[in-house]
């Protein structure tokens, strides 16, 4: 079902000295700062030959990755996205399965512009899981 990984994603108090580390110190390409207001979020996209990592800091008090800071105020590794073909047929697949969407379920425009949903860690090794429609 699931396809490549799209992504891990790193969360940081302050992306613009992250964004320094990939860039400056390990020569990387980087793409400009976006607000993400429906996900509560600024990210960046590191982008390497075989995948990408995302950097995010909280936009806003309410944003998850602040509550993720709070907890682990260094920063860390927040989550993993891997692609799928269809989004809803993943999502019906894996509920029938017995993993558990968090929210409310439906998909909400991630990124990238394309669907995305989230799975609980619980489910799946301790790890946040996106799932993006490729």
């Amino acid at each position: 079902m699931i396809g490549r990984l799209n992504h891990v994603a790193i969360a940081v108090s302050d992306i613009e000295a992250a964004t320094a580390v990939y860039r400056d110190t390990l020569g990387a390409e980087v793409s400009a700062k976006e607000e993400q207001p429906d996900h509560g979020v600024s990210t960046v996209f590191i982008n390497l030959p075989n995948t990408k990592i995302e950097l995010l800091e909280p936009l806003g008090d309410n944003s998850p990755i602040a509550k993720f800071l709070e907890k682990n105020p260094s920063g860390g590794i927040h989550h993993v996205c891997y692609e799928v073909d269809d989004i809803l047929v993943a999502r019906d697949k894996l509920v029938a399965d017995g993993a558990r969407v968090l929210g409310d379920g439906e998909p909400k425009i991630g990124a990238h512009g394309k669907p995305v949903l989230f799975l609980h860690p619980k489910d799946f090794l301790g790890t946040l899981t996106e799932l993006e429609e490729a």
